[in-house]
């Protein structure tokens, strides 16, 4: 049986008193969650030995996650990743977005973060719990008002199930994601270079020296980004290869093959800890990024995260897709209910 706790995070700049919730599984899984930014905080999954690690990078408290800019464990929002000239039309308005990224694109809805607000907290249950975040129209310079829920269940076969809601009033773009960086050696064990992973897709999104996809499809198949079957991360990291090179990494979408249905899209699994990990979406995207830009950074601790510490999984409509008609479109209509589920599925290898 789960149990939910509630204790003190700390409190931000203005005083307000943030709050951390626990809820573990009958296994001895446990996550926590904050109602500042409905971030997870921390994922204790056991070992081949049955020791508990960490496997999520993050910071000690509310101030932290509110000064620091690494999005570890970030509900992003209302548009995850970026979008070219932070512009955008729909329905023949024009709509102007915070020039966030490199003094000319959208990242992540610009500085207003979602992940930099207070949820509120409407559901408690043993193995969930549910944040809410009321969304005006014209936040961040999106159309339309809505009110976004995100909801963390940890469930007795270790699986971190993750759904997101929300009906917008007016035609907008929403496209949310989850951006924990994963370590299954524990969030202090170093790089995950020797993380063994795994992507069911025949194709990424290229793109430029921003980022920016340029609306080409490339095939995986004889490139570094190649992962049908499993390859160490570290393996083919610095290759002198356009994506890699521009990337510092691994830091592109992946075109998944799950058709729009909830399928398996990925593997990791860590030989030294024991822990494996599989990915379940029905988004059609998925940002694997390999923490390239991390550099001492103040975890959790007293950890200094440095880069290739942690890989992420962010699943995803494709970056820009606004601007490209072949990419599934991450337009909600007026009226329509947004719903889309991820999981991390953890297991002993």
């Amino acid at each position: 049986m789960s149990i939910l706790e509630k204790r003190e995070f700390g409190t931000t700049k203005d005083g307000t008193m943030a709050y951390l919730y626990t809820i573990e599984n009958q296994n001895g899984m446990k996550m926590t969650v904050t109602d500042f930014g409905a971030a997870l905080v921390n994922l204790f999954v056991p070992d081949r030995d049955g020791n508990l690690r960490d496997v999520v990078l993050g910071y000690d408290d509310a101030r932290t996650y509110e000064e620091r800019g690494a999005f570890f464990g970030a509900a992003v929002g209302r548009s995850a990743n970026r979008i070219k000239g932070a512009a955008f039309e729909i329905n023949g308005v024009s709509y102007q977005l915070e020039k966030n990224d490199n003094g000319e694109n959208n990242l992540h809805s610009g500085n207003d973060f979602y992940n930099k607000r207070f949820w509120k907290v409407v559901q408690e249950k043993e193995d969930s719990i549910t944040f809410e975040l009321y969304s005006p129209d014209k936040d961040q310079g999106y159309p339309g008002a809505l009110t976004m829920r995100v909801t963390y269940e940890l469930t007795a076969d270790g699986t971190l199930h993750l759904e997101y809601e929300a009906v917008p009033d007016k035609d907008t773009i929403i496209n949310m994601t989850n951006h924990s960086y994963f370590n299954l050696g524990g969030h202090d064990s170093g790089d995950v270079l020797n993380h063994k992973l795994t992507i069911d897709a025949d194709y990424f999104t290229r793109a430029d020296a921003q980022s920016i996809p340029t609306g080409e499809l490339l095939e995986v198949a004889g490139t570094p980004m190649d992962f049908r079957s499993p390859h160490a991360i570290g393996e083919r990291i610095d290759a002198d290869y356009e994506a890699t090179r521009l990337g510092g990494g691994y830091d592109h979408n992946w075109v998944l093959k799950n058709d729009g249905k909830f399928a398996k899209v990925a593997e990791a699994a860590d030989e030294e800890s024991g822990i494996g990990m599989e990915v379940w979406t029905d988004l059609p995207g998925m940002q694997v990024y390999t923490a390239n830009f991390l550099e001492n950074e103040p975890g959790k601790g007293g950890v200094l995260y440095q880069g290739r510490s942690a890989v992420c999984f962010e699943t995803q409509y494709f970056p820009d897709a606004i601007h490209h008609d072949h990419f599934a479109g991450p337009v909600c209509k007026a009226g329509e209910t947004y719903r889309t589920v991820t999981e991390y599925r953890f297991d002993r290898l």
